[in-house]
């Protein structure tokens, strides 16, 4: 939270500099306080936050080199000489435990270039690939990994 509020005082002053970092750090740590003493909250709740989290952050981070990746595969194809593009439907089951991380998978499959869910019903989702190559490896992501683990902390 002290972390938040410090972020939130830099974005609203707009600059960075020596003196609004330390009155940030200062006004910071008097809300912090005030949460903490007025409010019933604690470092130990803050800590648990940061640890439950890290593990969404990753996954984050994750998606996102993968969308670039992704990106890189998709140009490539488009502008090498290749002489045709094979489309391909891909259908195939997870063993997630929620429906929410069904809906993540879904979700970070929709957002990399190249493939989209057609529909997920149940276990079962169908994905259109731009191309075959794209399709290989789908069903064991490293997506579907970082779920299954946050589904296991949570």
């Amino acid at each position: 939270m002290f972390l938040l509020f410090f972020a939130l005082w830099v974005i609203f002053n707009g600059t960075i500099t020596l003196e609004i970092c330390l009155f940030g750090v200062a006004i910071s740590a008097a809300m912090f306080a005030f949460i903490c003493k007025f409010m019933d909250y604690s470092i130990a709740k803050e800590k648990q936050v940061l640890k439950r989290s890290l593990p969404f952050i990753r996954y984050c981070l994750v998606l996102v080199k993968e969308i670039v990746k992704a990106n890189f595969a998709v140009m490539h194809m488009i502008l090498s000489e290749r002489e045709e593009i094979e489309p391909a439907l891909v259908s195939f089951r997870s063993d997630m435990k929620t429906a929410t991380g069904r809906a993540f998978l879904a979700n970070a499959i929709t957002l990399t270039p190249g493939t989209i869910t057609v529909s997920l019903e149940g276990e079962e989702y169908l994905v259109h690939c731009l191309d075959e190559s794209l399709a290989v490896g789908i069903d064991d992501s490293v997506f579907t990994q970082l779920l299954k683990d946050m589904e296991e902390e949570l």
